[in-house]
């Protein structure tokens, strides 16, 4: 069983930080990529920023030079550093994490259960 945790969700006005975090907890072998999603009311899911296991990151144009992606693969955790925050960011944060229980099993996709990030004045 894989559990993955989120926090560091919130309610900060505009122009404010966050921090999320997303820890990864039970049968792991080894985590490929961990991803960080975001869903607004009445919105379908998309994808904020993704990381590989060596780190390199990749940004929706929304957040480029406004978020930041990381992770701690000695720890299992995934960030996100949230800084100019704007009122469309309001979402429920998802982190996602594609990893692999042994090494003989296929990897498979696993989701947090979310955290409610509100950007108002």
């Amino acid at each position: 069983q894989v559990q993955l945790v989120e926090s560091g969700g919130g309610l900060v006005q505009p122009g404010g930080s966050l921090r999320l975090s997303c820890s990864a907890s039970g049968t792991i072998f080894s985590i490929n990529t961990m991803s960080w999603y975001r869903q607004a009311p009445g919105k379908e899911r998309e994808l904020v920023a993704i990381i590989t296991r060596s780190g390199s990151p990749n940004y929706a144009d929304s957040v480029k030079g406004r978020f930041t992606i990381s992770r701690d693969n000695a720890k299992n955790t995934l960030y996100l550093q949230m800084n100019n925050l704007k009122p469309e960011d309001t979402a429920v944060y998802y982190c996602n994490e594609r990893l692999s229980s042994s090494k003989w099993s296929v990897a498979q996709d696993y989701w947090g259960q979310g955290t409610q990030v509100t950007i108002s004045s």
